[in-house]
């Protein structure tokens, strides 16, 4: 929100200096952002006569002036414009000023063998406009040598500060006029909202069909109007904000949002047909907006239309083929009410903003119509004259009727600043709230706060004209001695889990809880739509974590990165809750070119299983219970993936190659491999979650190590021949794992070979033969059962 000092103090009567103005802003919660003063870019330049203007010996285009600039002898200056002349006055600017403009700093030079001592600058040099068909031309009377900003009223800094968006009251110069006489920096001046009395009945029907989304439509009829240029006070002002002047009637419409937060519009009653309404859009309609866009409507959304077709994106923007022009005779002002939902919505779904959604999302003053019509009458008949029609009022505008209980020990109590109750009374009462004091009280809140619910938005008033800095610094209390572990037990399992991706050579991602609809229905759909999102792409809470990490690594690897190996450790959203959940993704290549390997090669199905198999283990999972299981979700390659769990009902995470489909989805080039590890479905364990492990104790007898080979039908997973060896005999078994798997010549169709290596680990004594043979006998009678047999 920009404003300039001069334009601040149209509404508040005050002494206060710019600095004491700005530090007192940013004190009461209104950040300013920057200040910029015009006049200071532009000290170099003054007012100057051009005496003389001569032909360029050299060039047809070009004139030697001779320059009186106020400061001694004239300056000769060489210049191109077409309207440079002698006795007129003009904007100079001498060796060594800077033209913003043309962002050069200006010297003494010779053009075409003509020595120049400066320059006659154009608005556009000097960033005052984009005309630049000649240089400026002053009045007759503009004084010599006057520093030209000066003499423009251009010495009027420009304040900008960031509105929060709760603030709705703040998104006009009046609003924040009011925060600052409450802070005590001088005195709020009334609006002047007279009546402006209509001269004939409103000629055209003006009513609301659309009750929720508008509840209030007023409007009014000037016939006879002459839409010219605005004065140059208006856009001077405007310009100095960053807004455009367009004409008489646009300006003063940008003008009354600026200064009260009211959007309006302005129609051209000759391109209207029949009645003007608030209606909702049908389906298939379609706007031409001023911003030179067409726009397809749908019945959800409020517009304003007559008879023939829409003219109004109602709150958000008008359309070009009803706005009015120079040729315009008699016009239609729009002043209404319109949901501040139902305009997020429309923007949202449209990806269209404006000076007036930004407003009317916020929820501007409903009772700020009538005042709002009044002050737009009367401005265009002082701009372009005419004659105004009876006020017509469609429907009604909402009240805000909302009263709150306070008691003032509530300061003391939530911001730690003992406030005295009758300076708390005076802060509110300045703000405009109703005060009933008792030894409760009774708080009426403005129809301009609607963000206002409770007492701590009450104690937050007091607080902030008070003084943020009033607050005191108080730190908390602490214990003496040590202080206790806080860490609960799903943080610590998450701090193991998180240290141990790192550990393996995984980069840490972070990526929004928030997707679009379209990426959630690549992994089944999302449980949880935004009703009021940041934009159509972060509408959806993510059922999982990959698709921020597909993403992530489509763009690392568009940009030429060879190897992605990503982690994170976040929440999936499902109907039944938050889940905590860590996800790993992989893409490229595991191992690159190298002399001794050959080919690159890139990660697999078996890359993410070891990556899910070690985060598992060292966040305390019992790996030699893990069953390899069928159904890993739909996102995943059906042959190359799978579930880790202690059952098929208790799955502890799943691991795979990505589908095609889903690559596809995110228009990301395969193949990519990912996990995710559920650490909600972990098993607690019983005791203290911080015990603490016993140290490693080496076993005091060698190990012994034997293999073996199974025939095994070939559906037989070799997890299940390993759990079931390792099941064997269980005190005497410390490990087994898969070193070989074959098919071929000397195994017999529909079998494999599986060979496992089995680790024995002697307790109190080394094992003997007839010991090692019976373990033996058991290995293979616990393969037996599963169809597998020993290989001759």
């Amino acid at each position: 929100m920009k404003f300039t000092l001069s334009w601040l103090k149209e509404h508040l009567e005050t002494e206060a200096t710019l600095e004491e103005i700005v530090e007192a802003l940013t004190r009461i919660g209104l950040e300013v952002e920057g200040v910029e003063n015009p006049a200071e870019k532009l000290a170099p330049f003054r007012v100057a006569r051009i005496l003389t203007a001569e032909r360029h010996p050299q060039a047809d285009k070009l004139q030697v002036l001779s320059v009186d600039t106020g400061e001694g002898a004239p300056v000769q200056v060489v210049c191109g414009a077409p309207n440079a002349r002698a006795g007129m006055l003009g904007v100079f600017g001498p060796p060594g000023a800077y033209v913003p403009g043309s962002d050069l700093t200006l010297k003494v030079a010779a053009i075409r063998g003509v020595e120049s001592r400066g320059m006659m600058c154009s608005v556009r040099e000097l960033e005052l406009g984009e005309e630049h068909d000649g240089i400026i031309g002053l009045p007759d009377d503009a004084p010599v040598g006057e520093s030209f900003a000066r003499y423009a009223g251009l010495d009027d800094p420009v304040i900008d500060v960031s509105v929060t968006p709760n603030r709705q009251d703040a998104m006009g110069v009046h609003g924040i006029a009011r925060d600052l006489a409450a802070a005590g920096l001088g005195r709020l001046k009334p609006v002047e909202a007279e009546e402006v009395a209509g001269g004939f009945p409103c000629p055209i029907e003006i009513r609301t069909d659309d009750p929720d989304g508008c509840p209030a439509f007023y409007g009014r009829v000037i016939r006879g109007v002459r839409n010219g240029p605005s004065p140059a006070w208006l856009q001077q002002r405007l310009k100095a904000v960053g807004q455009r002047p367009i004409s008489a009637l646009v300006d003063m419409t940008n003008y009354i949002m600026l200064s009260y937060g009211r959007p309006l519009h302005v129609y051209d009653l000759a391109k209207l047909e029949g009645a003007l309404v608030a209606r909702k859009a049908r389906d298939g309609e379609e706007l031409l907006a001023l911003n030179g866009k067409t726009y397809r409507l749908t019945p959800d959304m409020t517009v304003i239309a007559d008879a023939a077709q829409v003219h109004d994106i109602g709150g958000i923007m008008g359309g070009e083929h009803s706005g009015v022009t120079e040729a315009t005779r008699d016009i239609v002002i729009e002043c209404a009410y319109f949901d501040p939902e139902r305009i997020a919505v429309t923007g949202q779904a449209l990806a269209l903003t404006s000076d007036a959604r930004t407003r009317f999302e916020r929820g501007v003053d409903p009772e700020f119509l009538e005042p709002g019509l009044q002050i737009a009458t009367r401005m265009a008949l002082e701009l372009a004259g005419g004659e105004a029609s009876e006020a017509v009022r469609a429907g009604t505008p909402p009240r805000l009727d909302r009263v709150i209980e306070y008691r003032p020990e509530r300061c003391l109590q939530l911001a730690g600043v003992d406030l005295p109750p009758v300076d708390q009374l005076d802060i509110l009462k300045r703000l405009g709230f109703g005060v009933r004091t008792g030894a409760t009280w009774t708080i009426e809140v403005p129809s301009w706060r609607r963000d206002v619910e409770g007492p701590a938005d009450i104690v937050e008033e007091v607080i902030r004209i008070e003084g943020l800095d009033a607050v005191p610094s108080t730190p908390l209390e602490r214990s003496p001695g040590v202080a206790r572990p806080t860490a609960t037990p799903e943080q610590l399992l998450e701090r193991r889990a998180r240290r141990t991706a790192a550990a393996r050579g995984l980069s840490e991602a972070v990526t929004w809880s928030f997707i679009s609809e379209a990426e959630a229905d690549a992994f089944g759909g999302s449980a949880w739509i935004l009703s009021n999102p940041i934009s159509e792409e972060m509408k959806a809470m993510r059922p999982s974590l990959l698709p921020g990490l597909i993403a992530a690594a489509r763009r690392n690897l568009a940009r030429g990165a060879e190897s992605v190996r990503l982690f994170e450790l976040g929440r999936r959203y499902l109907a039944d809750g938050e889940r905590p959940t860590l996800a790993v993704l992989l893409a490229g290549d595991q191992t690159g070119r190298h002399w001794r390997t050959g080919k690159a090669r890139p990660f697999d199905a078996f890359d993410a299983k070891a990556e899910a198999l070690a985060i598992l283990g060292a966040i305390g999972a019992p790996l030699d219970n893990l069953q390899l299981l069928d159904g890993a979700g739909g996102v995943y390659h059906p042959g190359r993936s799978a579930r880790l769990g202690l059952g098929p009902k208790n799955p502890l995470a799943e691991f795979g190659e990505l589908h095609p489909a889903t690559l596809k989805a995110f228009d990301a080039a395969g193949p990519i491999v990912a996990a995710e590890i559920f650490l909600d479905a972990l098993p607690q364990k019983r005791g203290a979650a911080t015990r603490m492990r016993s140290a490693y104790a080496p076993p005091a007898l060698q190990a012994v190590k034997r293999d073996f080979a199974f025939l095994a039908p070939e559906a037989l997973k070799a997890g299940d021949l390993i759990r079931a060896v390792r099941g064997a005999d269980k005190a005497a078994i410390a490990h087994v794992g898969l070193f070989d798997v074959f098919t071929g010549p000397g195994v017999p169709e529909g079998r494999k070979s599986l060979a496992v290596e089995v680790t024995l680990q002697p307790v109190e004594k080394s094992f003997g033969h007839d010991e090692l043979d019976a373990i033996s006998q058991k290995i293979v009678a616990a393969a037996a059962k599963l169809g597998a047999e020993l290989r001759a």
